[in-house]
């Protein structure tokens, strides 16, 4: 029920830099298609990993009924054990990679249902909310309920790295210049059919909790390497080598165990004085193993993919160093990362241990943070930012409707028709017309209680939020120019901070007024202006604030449901104008048709609204 204003002039085609809009696909059919095989596949793989299981489970017991004869009764050599072992490796590499696979399965199956309760409106709750994205001091991002539950960044957010997620909070909480905005239009458009590619961001890899911090990644990487001793590593790879050799002529030649005990010591001996080190590197590897892991496999599918759109080809032809592809360094190290975590292993511990098998993948994973640690960095960024497309391009894709904006450099404009709010659903809207231009600055819009004076301002400010982020917008057609966007829609007192709504709205406005002092223009979105204070006061406050605001050639809408505060565009005139909702009656029951008209309300339903709760007025 998206409320909007008057009729916008004649405006030039909307920008369509890659074509038909999903290749004429139906999202919800494909979407449904592709869930079914997902799931049959799940099914499939579920079957593989119980037949596994119970063949793992008895060659555990061939192999401890081949130990106990071996090492209690004497009646076998213990090198009958090498063939269970060999062969229970063997099904547990085959094992892993069905599970693998089977988790692949489930989570493009939760990919498309996901898509599916976007489809269907009901997605609130269920997704990244980047609620630690919130500051309260920003200028809109509350206001315009950018980030929390039901917001535009859970509708948009598929990224699964934490750079991901990061990128596309701050499109969404920053205009981009011009020349940004349609180098991202033109790449969303061309990943918007690109589903495949989409899945595979979104199922390949470990899942990875968002705790792991993008900055301390870089840090880990960039950081001096601790371990550093050419000639402690020469030692231990001579001690390993003895260690092997001397536990094989034990189980195969029966050679005495001395030699062993002896290496053995050796091997306490020679990593005691690193140990600490060695073991602060492999926690801050393992630590960083799972984002790294992620991004291994992202990379990995990125560079797989052609890409025609001059940012995405950018991006893809800077993921290599050396001429080798950024996914296989990251992947040798995520190999290190993972073969130390073998150790932990009941059966390869005491063989880890003969090996010093920590000193050795300690000193393997400073050398690969000496070599490469710096490009985390980049690499991080670069996988971000096609991350952060792939959402907007989702969000394209399930909404074939919503069109690029046309972003002009002059200004200021914001000039739409149709305008939507897209956390409405679609079936339920009603779209209406606004223009704001260097002729017409202003529209102050009056209306009754719940006649969607507030809820125009939103669909205004979300839809110039996400045309200068590169997305489609929720319109028929929108033309805008770069604008900031400042509102006073979440303002409240805080009991905590000892600070009153007036005094919150009254220092927020002193932040909008510096930001429209800027060089850039400002689109301000005024609700119920500075209604915490008496009338008088406020309509001279009201009056020259918004004039403040024109004058230095912002543009906005301000709410009011007191009609004394609308002649404050006949005092600016011709530079603002009003407009308003209407409702009426029927049946004892007050209905709003959300469609906005000229000039000023000419009745209020406040009283109206009292008596059908039950008030006695």
């Amino acid at each position: 029920m998206t409320p909007g204003a008057q009729t916008a002039s004649a405006s030039p085609a909307p920008f369509s830099p890659a074509g038909p809009r999903g290749s004429g696909t139906d999202p919800r059919a494909e979407y449904e298609r592709r869930l079914a095989a997902r799931q049959a596949e799940m099914l499939r793989h579920g079957r593989r990993d119980l037949m596994l299981s119970n063949l793992r489970l008895t060659i555990g017991i061939v192999a401890a009924l081949l130990a106990w004869l071996a090492f209690f009764k004497q009646a076998l050599a213990p090198a009958w054990l090498l063939a269970p072992i060999a062969v229970f490796a063997a099904l547990v590499l085959v094992h892993t990679r069905v599970r693998a696979a089977r988790t692949r399965a489930e989570r493009a199956a939760d990919f498309y249902a996901r898509g599916l309760e976007r489809l269907a409106d009901d997605w609130t709750g269920r997704g990244e909310r980047g609620e630690r994205f919130r500051t309260e001091d920003h200028p809109y991002a509350s206001d315009l309920d950018i980030f929390g539950a039901g917001s535009i960044y859970e509708l948009l957010c598929t990224a699964r790295t934490s750079r991901g997620q990061e990128t596309l909070a701050t499109w969404l909480t920053g205009p981009a210049a011009p020349l940004a905005v349609r180098a991202r239009q033109a790449a969303v458009a061309e990943l918007r059919p690109r589903l495949d590619f989409r899945e595979d961001l979104a199922i390949l890899g470990p899942d990875v909790e968002t705790a792991v911090d993008p900055v301390e990644l870089k840090t880990w990487g960039a950081a001096p390497v601790a371990l550093a001793a050419p000639g402690l590593r020469i030692a231990a790879l001579v001690l390993g080598a003895l260690g092997i050799a001397a536990l094989l002529g034990w189980l195969s030649f029966g050679l005495p165990l001395w030699p062993l005990a002896v290496i053995a010591l050796a091997d306490v001996l020679i990593e005691r004085p690193v140990k600490t080190r060695v073991a602060l590197v492999l926690h801050a590897a393992d630590h960083a193993a799972g984002e790294l892991s992620l991004l291994a496999h992202l990379l990995a599918r990125i560079e797989r993919e052609n890409f025609t759109a001059p940012r995405l080809n950018e991006l893809a032809a800077a993921l290599s160093t050396g001429g080798v592809p950024a996914s296989r360094r990251i992947a040798h190290l995520v190999r290190l990362i993972e073969i130390a975590d073998s150790q932990h292993n009941l059966f390869f511990a005491p063989l880890a241990f003969l090996l010093l098998w920590r000193l050795h993948l300690a000193f393997a994973i400073e050398s690969w943070r000496r070599a490469h640690g710096g490009a985390i960095a980049r690499w991080l960024d670069q996988v971000g930012e096609i991350e952060a497309l792939a959402a907007l391009s989702s969000h394209s894709y399930e909404h074939p409707a919503d069109p690029f904006p046309e972003v002009r450099e002059e200004g200021p404009l914001f000039a739409a028709r149709g305008l939507g709010h897209p956390l409405i659903p679609e079936r339920a809207a009603v779209r209406n017309d606004i223009r704001l231009d260097g002729t017409c600055q202003v529209l102050v819009v009056s209306g009754s209680n719940m006649s969607g004076k507030s809820t125009l301002l939103r669909t205004v400010g979300v839809n110039a939020v996400l045309a200068l982020a590169g997305a489609p917008v929720r319109a028929e057609h929108l033309a805008i120019s770069p604008l900031l966007v400042g509102a006073t829609l979440g303002i409240h007192d805080s009991l905590k901070a000892g600070v009153s709504r007036f005094y919150a709205e009254i220092t927020r406005l002193k932040q909008l007024t510096e930001l429209a002092r800027g060089p850039e223009r400002l689109l301000f979105l005024f609700d119920e202006l500075l209604h915490g204070t008496n009338s008088h006061d406020r309509k001279i406050g009201a009056e020259a604030i918004v004039k403040s605001f024109v004058e230095r050639g912002a543009i906005g809408l301000v709410t009011t449901h007191d009609l004394a505060l609308a002649h404050v565009a006949a005092a600016l005139a011709p530079r603002a104008g009003n407009v308003h909702f209407e409702d009426h009656l029927e049946n004892g029951v007050m209905v709003f048709d959300y469609q906005m008209r000229p000039g000023v309300v000419e009745k209020s339903n406040a009283l109206a609204l009292m008596r059908a709760v039950g008030l006695e007025v």
